[in-house]
């Protein structure tokens, strides 16, 4: 009934990005709430369980590169889509606790592996250009997000069960899609290298790009968890808090079309040195935000930021890898961004103990400006040794 097929099309990497990311935007905003105000556990617990699965995702990041390389890519985004699906369909009847941080574990650890089987199968794409696909993945990402949360928002009224029959709906189209359009096997090339195709230079600027992407996403997340406490106690409501994600989903999905048509027009690295550099430019006037407009105007040029520098970051990462090892460096990329989800809210609250609001804001962005010096300063020694 399925055939094999030579390449996965555009739309079944958008779709494949938009349902995953729908799916696990059901849980993230969720999870705090549920479990402190219907199964009456501690606000620290829920942020063990999210960091629980935070950590199960990195570990599935790293999985799924290997298995892609090493065992089917096909089979890898089943597995990992099954491992999210079958905790998920449990969760609708069995929903307390600790049965719902337990199967957390397995839903983050099944998002890891699809995530980077994706993301591996978009960097073998050839008909067209990887700077395309990557900026294509990026608004499914996104779309996915602004749908996952909308979803959440609206259901969560009309019990929890609902979220997760929509959750797993999501898994259940995921896995649809997998079988009809990943069926395929992955040319590899052959190499004489006995470590690999890739050079020792591009290794090193390769894991200097995932401390880049580490330090953004652990400032990113900041804007998920402690940010949202920082406003309300400047007197702003949750509700428009919230707002700033909606404008931040819209401006993404209607203005990266036009940002990547911009961005052909620039080299690569050059286009992720200034998206990186106007996303760091935001955390800095957080510095200064007291009023509403002012984190409009924040989240406004965060996310020009955003759509410029990241979705070049993986076609980029893509681009420095060998033929041999592509799922194993988009799992790095992946793991780079995992792990910046969930060392942020933790390294927020501990400078925010200790210090304030302004000392952490001020922290994060000279993390991320000493990381893209780093990367900058790597791909010229780079260049300048490839053109000797």
């Amino acid at each position: 009934m399925w055939k094999t097929r030579k390449e996965v099309s555009l739309a079944g990497i958008l779709s494949a990005t938009l349902l995953l990311n729908a799916a696990a935007a059901c849980m993230w905003p969720l999870t705090t709430v549920y479990m402190h105000n219907q199964l009456h556990q501690t606000l620290a617990l829920a942020g063990v369980a999210l960091l629980g699965m935070s950590l199960c995702m990195i570990l599935g990041n790293w999985l799924g590169g290997v298995l892609f390389d090493k065992w089917s890519p096909f089979m890898s985004g089943v597995v990992g889509t099954l491992c999210s699906f079958i905790p998920m369909v449990l969760l609708i009847f069995f929903h307390g606790w600790p049965i719902f941080g337990i199967m957390l574990l397995f839903i983050g650890l099944g998002d890891g592996i699809v995530m980077t089987v994706v993301n591996s199968f978009a960097a073998n794409v050839t008909q067209i250009s990887s700077r395309r696909v990557f900026n294509w993945l990026y608004i499914g990402m996104n779309l996915g997000v602004v749908v996952g949360t909308l979803m959440v928002g609206y259901l969560m009224d009309h019990g929890v069960q609902l979220v997760f029959i929509a959750a797993s709906i999501c898994y259940a189209v995921l896995l649809i899609i997998f079988i009809a359009d990943f069926r395929m096997e992955i040319v590899r090339e052959t190499t004489h290298r006995e470590k690999g195709p890739a050079k020792p230079a591009q290794l090193n600027l390769i894991w200097l790009i995932a401390l880049l992407v580490f330090c953004m996403y652990l400032s990113y997340s900041l804007w998920e968890s402690v940010i949202s406490v920082h406003m309300t106690n400047l007197g702003i409501s949750f509700e428009h808090y919230s707002l700033l994600w909606t404008l931040n989903g819209l401006l993404i999905v209607f203005g990266q079309p036009l940002a990547n048509r911009i961005g052909t027009y620039f080299k690569m690295s050059s286009q992720i040195a200034v998206g990186s550099l106007i996303f760091m430019l935001s955390f800095l006037l957080l510095v200064f935000a007291k009023s509403y407009a002012m984190f409009v105007v924040t989240m406004i040029i965060l996310t020009v930021g955003e759509m410029t520098g990241f979705p070049g970051i993986p076609a980029w990462i893509d681009s420095l890898a060998g033929d041999n090892d592509k799922g194993k460096f988009q799992g790095i990329y992946n793991m780079a961004i995992s792990f910046g989800r969930a060392v942020g809210p933790l390294y927020g609250g501990l400078i925010i103990e200790y210090g304030n609001y302004q000392s952490l804001f001020w922290s994060v962005t000279a993390f991320m400006l000493l990381a893209l010096a780093a990367v900058m300063i790597r791909n010229r020694l780079n260049l300048a040794k490839s053109n000797k």
